[in-house]
């Protein structure tokens, strides 16, 4: 895509740090940097989000994130490793170019990176959880 800033990093008309590269992924170093080591890897082929995303291209991204997942752990004294992926705007997506953040965890207590879940398991009946899946299964 023409104006795709991911894909502008791909041929080389934006800079980055690249830690990895090959014919169909590329990953580097996030200019924003949540913590140290944040990681991001894309495919080569410009894809929006998950919902347009090839099952082989989904295949070769995730074929290299315990390669570079691991490198990243080698790299520094990391405790945990959260892999995430935004899609959408209302999922804060905001570079609309498929892509997975590795982001290396240190501490519960030193990372400012307060992701956590929430359980929401006291809101819905039993009914209502199996009637969510139910409407997922119609789907597949």
């Amino acid at each position: 895509m023409e104006d795709c800033i991911f894909c502008k990093i791909i041929r080389g008309e934006i800079p980055s740090e690249k830690i990895y590269e090959d014919d169909e992924v590329l990953a580097f170093l996030d200019l924003g940097q949540v913590t140290k080591g944040h990681t991001l890897i894309i495919p080569k082929k410009h894809v929006r989000n998950v919902f347009d995303l090839p099952p082989e291209t989904a295949a070769e991204i995730f074929r290299r994130v315990p390669k570079i997942a691991g490198a990243l752990k080698e790299a520094f004294p990391l405790e945990g490793l959260n892999v995430i992926n935004n899609n959408e705007e209302v999922a804060s997506q905001t570079v609309f170019h498929y892509h997975v953040h590795l982001i290396p965890r240190y501490s519960k207590n030193k990372d400012d990176f307060g992701f956590k879940w929430k359980d929401n398991s006291n809101t819905y009946s039993a009914e209502d959880f199996k009637a969510r899946a139910e409407a997922i299964k119609a789907h597949l």
